[in-house]
């Protein structure tokens, strides 16, 4: 399959954002660009936008001054959807309405010849539902971009259940050769990154709800001990609150209100007061002038303990025995003692016992057990959680707070919630990755792919779970479920099979 040739001209249909980053992609790649926007002098002012950009990339030395003027001469204004006529492929970015897209895709099929590529950037309707308007249905294709366009690598594309393999191909490549990094992928409810992504904003806001922590604090474990580069309330204030909650309900609507997307409440009286993020001044956390950001729990200082006694294996948290005893405290071992079907822990002096996050809670094993929450690198990570719960000694969590300061870490204590913060949110994303790729959504390397490049993940998802051990996730889900049996922690099938599969 060959990309599109860059003597053929790209059309982008919408000229906001989005439209004018597609264009300024296609633009630098090397194509004439025609711009169309049904407001009248739009489509002038947003090519006037992209010349502006394009200048300001020469003065950043990040562009030579000849390909800017040779881009410049390649940009047009189309005045009409007739002007169109001759293109190879046709991009549209408007409103997100089924109804509107469809007829301006029956409008442009009245114009274009019979071999141009239609595209839609959607990002939440059906490209299947959209292409189902055409007359050529086959030569249809999502390719939907990410914000900035020109910026972001990642395109998805998307074929419908119309598309040719031959469409979708020539997408693709010619993706590719503008410089992106594509994966393909079918016409689900959001496709893979918005798909995938829903529990990692779902599981911040459920552990908001149930008062487990705070923003401010579920954000810093994400960051500092996950490894994410935004936790899901900066995050979603970033996004804007509106746009985040609107594609969460999009992907819950098409699924039938499947339970495992279902939207936040918490995030819905965001948007109905007006608090839209970063856009608006205020969402989760304030953004006016001289307004100071609320702080992270973290846990006053507390003496570390002499020694810990390992009993078993400590899983995906193997690495903190090197790092206790490089803290200059003893490791003692007594294997003999311990059941091999127990889980790993660390015994504190006084008795209590330090245990990794796996979906049961502290409280049903009484008053010497605290349990500490999965990190992307338990040497690299500056903040670790553990979680108490009422009936917690305080003796027992003095120390085991001690011991993650003694390692160089902040400790934030949270409520007792099954699979406490971290685990419980890269189980999910890992869950509904099999789940995706069981479904044929996607294969597995492009799911890493989309979720690296699209949402900057610190792994893919089968990244995790391969580091994590193959059964991991659907173990951690199981014991979530079992505790809160609404369905929406409950592991997938797919999960189920691939555990069990591991197994053997």
């Amino acid at each position: 399959m060959t990309a599109l040739d860059l003597n053929s001209p790209v059309a982008v249909v919408g000229t906001g954002t989005m439209g004018q980053g597609i264009a300024q992609v296609a633009l630098v790649a090397g194509h004439p660009v025609r711009l169309f926007d049904a407001a009248p002098g739009r489509a002038a002012e947003a090519a006037a936008a992209i010349v502006s950009r394009l200048d300001r990339l020469v003065e950043k030395g990040r562009l030579p001054a000849a390909d800017r003027d040779a881009a410049r001469d390649r940009l047009t204004a189309a005045d009409t959807l007739s002007d169109l006529a001759g293109c190879g492929l046709v991009v549209e970015a408007i409103v997100e309405r089924l109804d509107v897209k469809q007829q301006l895709f029956r409008d442009l099929e009245e114009v274009v010849g019979e071999e141009c590529l239609l595209a839609t950037n959607t990002s939440s309707l059906s490209v299947t539902a959209i292409g189902g308007a055409l007359r050529l249905p086959g030569r249809f294709v999502g390719l939907h971009f990410f914000n900035p366009a020109p910026l972001m690598p990642l395109v998805e594309i998307v074929s419908g259940f119309a598309t040719d393999a031959e469409a979708a191909g020539r997408a693709l490549e010619t993706a590719r050769a503008w410089g992106k990094s594509p994966v393909s992928c079918a016409d689900q409810p959001g496709f893979v990154v918005n798909r995938i992504a829903r529990p990692f904003y779902a599981e911040a806001f459920e552990l908001y709800e149930t008062g487990a922590a705070d923003p401010a604090t579920i954000d810093a474990v994400l960051r500092e001990s996950g490894g994410f580069r935004m936790g899901a309330f900066e995050l979603t204030d970033l996004i804007g609150q509106d746009v985040n909650e609107a594609v969460t309900r999009s992907v819950w609507k098409s699924f039938f209100q499947d339970v495992r997307f279902r939207p936040s409440l918490a995030q819905r009286r965001l948007v109905e007061s007006g608090r839209l993020g970063r856009k608006s001044g205020h969402g989760w956390y304030p953004y006016a002038d001289g307004v100071e950001r609320p702080e992270p729990r973290t846990a006053g200082p507390e003496e570390a303990p002499g020694h810990v006694t390992l009993l078993g294996e400590l899983g995906p948290a193997a690495g903190l025995v090197e790092l206790i005893r490089e803290a200059g405290i003893e490791v003692r071992t007594e294997d003999d003692s311990f059941a091999e079907e127990e889980k790993g822990r660390l015994v504190l002096p006084g008795g209590g016992t330090l245990v990794l996050a796996d979906g049961e809670t502290v409280g049903e094993y009484g008053p010497d057990l605290v349990s500490f929450d999965l990190a992307l690198d338990y040497r690299t990570a500056t903040r670790i959680a553990l979680a108490a719960a009422p009936v917690t000694a305080p003796d027992t969590l003095a120390e085991a707070v001690g011991l993650f300061q003694a390692l160089g870490k902040k400790v934030s204590v949270i409520g007792d919630v099954p699979g406490m913060i971290v685990a419980r949110t890269v189980a999910r994303i890992i869950d509904l990755a099999f789940d995706a790729v069981a479904r044929g959504v996607a294969a597995e390397e492009d799911v890493d792919t989309a979720m690296r490049l699209g949402v900057n993940y610190p792994l893919g998802p089968f990244e995790w779970s391969r580091r994590l051990g193959h059964d991991w996730a659907y173990g951690v889900l199981d014991a979530v479920h079992e505790r809160e049996p609404s369905g929406r922690c409950a592991p997938s099938l797919a999960s189920l099979r691939h555990a069990f599969a591991a197994a053997k």
